[in-house]
């Protein structure tokens, strides 16, 4: 008797199959940019921006420091961690508190000597980072492929995300932090509401599982969560995520293994949920924002990523839907952030960095 494949039977009755996700890493490269870069500092390997409310921002570097930059002044901030500065490790992502005018509250994620990803909070001084204090800290802790990706919720939790540690099957392990995205207090423990918040340990702290190298995450302006990360052999990923949801690495993927052997495609598995875009070929996805602001407003409610293989900016429709357009800047775009009076600022991944400020052309 023949068989009649699943999918297919799915949709002809109406019902849910798996998502098929669109690819958009083959589409052209945008020709008109409608900014101009404007340098504003010269740092050494950058990795994060996170404006501050009076319009300067704070740049961790992956060595294990940070600068404030205001204009034209760097200042250099003392009371930084040591970290471990190799491979993708080190100081990692940074972000402004959403009470900050009121504390000086600064979060901060790094990869501690002993090879942990560590979540931690400081106070902003002149000069220094005074108070530090650890909230979360990994364990096991792991290899590359940190993530470290901080966001504040609108309701209130801390939402961070964690990378497989290049150890791909402990992303499907739900005791292992490995893989995940975690929902915690602005304490770094595990937040009420969670779905298995009963369960205690990292499950408790489990937003969502089967990442493999997010370093993306954001919210929406209606409050949804967006994250993108790095596929393996082709296969970023752009996901809108959802509580208790598995997005499948390594289990499936849209890329294919390092040594060319293949990936079960996500719509072969309709238990994972599926990308609402991907790139193949890669443009290696760091950073992510939703624009808010008057200069660009053809962007307002968009994403914008930047791209280190892709060596520029993308803009993506605020639902995930398509990619809108492509820029090629013809450097490694590390991270992108949007300040509150929203301005635009990317950063360079080299030695020798620029940190550009996007001004309408």
């Amino acid at each position: 008797m023949k068989q009649t494949p699943l999918i297919p039977v799915l949709l002809s009755l109406g019902l849910a199959g798996p998502a098929l996700a669109q690819n958009v890493g083959e589409a052209p490269i945008s020709e008109a940019q409608p900014f101009t870069l404007v340098p504003q500092a010269t740092l050494q390997n950058p990795w994060a921006i996170a404006p501050l409310p009076d319009g300067s921002v704070l740049v961790s570097g992956k060595a294990g420091t940070m600068w404030h930059v205001s204009g034209e002044q760097m200042q250099e901030l003392s009371g930084v961690p040591d970290v471990q500065y190799s491979g993708q490790n080190g100081m990692l992502d940074v972000a402004v508190a959403p009470d900050f005018e009121r504390t000086r509250a600064v979060y901060f994620t790094y990869v501690s000597p002993e090879n942990a990803l560590v979540l931690a909070r400081g106070t902003l001084g002149t000069d220094s980072l005074e108070g530090i204090e650890t909230l979360w800290e990994q364990t096991p802790g792991g290899r590359g492929q940190p993530g470290g990706i901080i966001a504040f919720g609108p309701d209130g939790a801390l939402y961070l995300s964690v990378g497989d540690r290049m150890q791909p099957d402990t992303a499907q392990e739900p005791d292992n932090p490995r893989g995940k995205i975690l929902r915690l207090t602005m304490e770094g423990r595990a937040a009420p509401g969670n779905p298995q918040a009963d369960a205690g340990g990292v499950r408790a702290q489990t937003w969502s599982e089967g990442h493999r190298n997010p370093y993306g995450l954001a919210f929406g302006p209606d409050g949804t969560l967006w994250e993108h990360e790095m596929g393996p052999r082709g296969g970023d990923e752009l996901n809108r995520i959802e509580p208790g949801q598995n997005y499948g690495w390594n289990a499936v993927s849209n890329g294919r293994h390092y040594s060319g052997m293949p990936i079960p495609d996500h719509d072969t598995a309709p238990q994972f949920a599926a990308p609402s875009l991907y790139w193949t070929p890669v443009i290696a996805p760091a950073g992510l924002a939703f624009y808010d602001g008057a200069a660009f407003p053809d962007w307002q409610g968009h994403m914008l990523i930047g791209g280190l293989a892709g060596q520029g900016l993308v803009l993506v429709a605020g639902d995930g839907s398509d990619q809108l357009a492509r820029w090629d800047l013809g450097m490694r775009v590390r991270d992108v952030a949007v300040g509150p009076q929203g301005a635009v600022w990317i950063i360079e991944d080299s030695d020798e960095a620029k940190l550009y400020r996007l001004d309408p052309a």
